[in-house]
């Protein structure tokens, strides 16, 4: 049996709670007794990431201006979703058609990750969808301009290893949604 311990919460406040940012500070009593009074956690929502597949075995990505590393990136179809108020799979859906224009009969759930643990508090929920179909327009946020990009499975890999895919969530995504699909 472990001996590891989880960390006392001592005391707990919000000190930016903003609708797209909140940062709690705890202080916090460690297994040796140490005492940290500023560990900062950042309260995000969770995440639907969805790797959708054509029956012409063209991945559907998405490209887009990400400001925080000021460039722009291929990643798969995601977005935030408050589990209160949404299941992940119907987010996923609706992420795909807003994002895309395309849509899928189901979602295949292929893994629930945790993006950084250590100082954010949501998980990453990834599925595949196969046989995605062109059904309609973009439905974008006003702080997304988005290019819908087609790429050939067989050239994922290639596009991973050469950096231009390199979005650790869509990285992780492709590469177990890849095994999952040469295991059916």
């Amino acid at each position: 049996m472990s001996k590891l311990q989880k960390w006392q919460i001592i005391n707990s406040k919000m000190v930016l709670n903003h609708q797209w940012c909140q940062v709690r500070q705890d202080e916090v009593k460690l297994p040796s007794g140490a005492v940290i009074d500023d560990y900062f956690v950042y309260i995000k929502p969770d995440i639907v990431l969805v790797f959708p597949i054509t029956a012409n075995r063209e991945v559907i990505f998405v490209r887009q201006y990400r400001h925080g590393a000021e460039e722009f990136f291929i990643e798969l179809p995601a977005g935030r979703f408050d589990p209160t108020q949404e299941n992940p799979e119907d987010a996923g859906l609706r992420e795909l058609e807003e994002e895309t224009g395309y849509t899928a009969k189901q979602l295949i759930k292929i893994a629930t990750l945790y993006d950084n643990p250590s100082k954010e508090t949501n998980q990453i929920h990834l599925f595949l969808a196969e046989n995605v179909v062109k059904m309609g327009e973009q439905n974008l946020d006003i702080t997304e301009e988005i290019e819908v990009i087609l790429i050939p499975i067989e050239l994922i890999l290639e596009k991973i290893t050469q950096g231009e895919i390199s979005v650790a969530g869509t990285v992780a995504a492709l590469f177990l949604g890849l095994r999952f699909i040469s295991d059916k």
